[in-house]
C-alpha cells in the first residue's frame, strides 16, 4: 500500500533497439528518463486534486506508479510507436483517466488514437474535458526495437 495518494503526474517516452526485446524495452525506459526505477503497472486513473508537472528526477530504486503503453519488433525496416493520453476534468474534484495504445505505423496516427480513446473515456463518465495531455514515441526497427511512452504518478 502506498503510504499517500500521488497528487502529481507526468508524461515520458523513449524508443531503442537492443539485443534483445527485453534489452530494447530496458534502453526505451532509459531514453524515456525512467529505466532505473522498480516500474509498478497501473490501472488508468488519475487521482482527483492532481495536478501535471514536467519529468522529475526519480530516486533509483524506487518503485514508481505508470500507466504504459510498450511496442516491440524484430521486423527490419518496420515502423512501431506508443502513446498515452492523460484527460483533466474540468471539476478538480473529479478523476482524470489515462488511455495507453501502440501499434505498428506513425506516431501521429497512433497519438491520434489514444487521444479518441480518452475523449470516450470522460464521455461514460459524464466528465466534461478541461485538457488532454499525449506523448507518443516512434521507432523504426533496425534488428530489434522498441517504442514507449508512459505517465508516472507521484
Amino acid at each position: 500500500m502506498f503510504a499517500k495518494k500521488p497528487t502529481q503526474f507526468f508524461v515520458c517516452s523513449g524508443a531503442s533497439e537492443g539485443y534483445t526485446e527485453l534489452n530494447a524495452f530496458d534502453a526505451a525506459l532509459l531514453n524515456a528518463g525512467v529505466g532505473n526505477t522498480n516500474l509498478i503497472k497501473m490501472s488508468s486513473i488519475l487521482p482527483p486534486g492532481f495536478m501535471q508537472t514536467g519529468p522529475q528526477p526519480l530516486v533509483p530504486g524506487s518503485f514508481v506508479p505508470i500507466a504504459y503503453a510498450s511496442i516491440g519488433s524484430t521486423t527490419p525496416t518496420e515502423t512501431i510507436s506508443a502513446a498515452v493520453a492523460g484527460a483533466i476534468p474540468v471539476d478538480p474534484t473529479l478523476p482524470g483517466v489515462i488511455m495507453e495504445y501502440s501499434a505498428r505505423g506513425q506516431a501521429e496516427d497512433v497519438e491520434r488514437i489514444v487521444r479518441s480513446m480518452a475523449e470516450e473515456a470522460m464521455k461514460l463518465r459524464g466528465f466534461e474535458i478541461k485538457e488532454i495531455v499525449s506523448i507518443s514515441a516512434q521507432h523504426r526497427v533496425e534488428h530489434v526495437g522498441v517504442a514507449f511512452a508512459g505517465v508516472v504518478l507521484i
